[in-house]
């Protein structure tokens, strides 16, 4: 087989252009976590999350490219916030799963209380 066969069968790695990817990454959930509080620099979160500058730098670029955050530029310090609207895409492929566990919540209640019924003196 042809090398470039071999390579068009290996699934890529997922990239950090969309917001399910950029998520992906315990860290960047992080961050997100940090800014909900409000407007942060750079080295506020460094300090809040104990990470390096140039990691929080590279994350911080990765959300920035699908939105979930913003810059402002205030002299020198950079001022990070978070841009919430943009977690919608997630927010509504994860809302199909929230109903099926509701579904089957309720019908685990209505066992439970089938189950309370059936072991109550008659």
């Amino acid at each position: 087989m042809p090398m470039s066969e071999y390579y068009g069968a290996v699934a890529r790695s997922s990239t950090t252009s969309d917001v399910f990817n950029a998520v992906a990454e315990a860290r960047r959930r992080e961050i997100l976590d940090t800014l909900i509080a409000g407007e942060k620099a750079v080295g506020t979160i460094v300090n809040d999350l104990s990470m390096s500058q140039p990691q929080v730098s590279k994350h911080l670029r990765v959300l920035s490219e699908v939105g979930l955050v913003r810059c402002k530029a205030e002299g020198r310090r950079r001022l990070y916030r978070l841009e919430p609207e943009h977690l919608r895409p997630l927010h509504d492929w994860l809302a199909k799963y929230e109903q099926a566990w509701n579904d089957r919540l309720d019908r685990m209640d209505d066992y439970l209380k089938e189950l309370q019924q059936q072991g109550e003196p008659q």
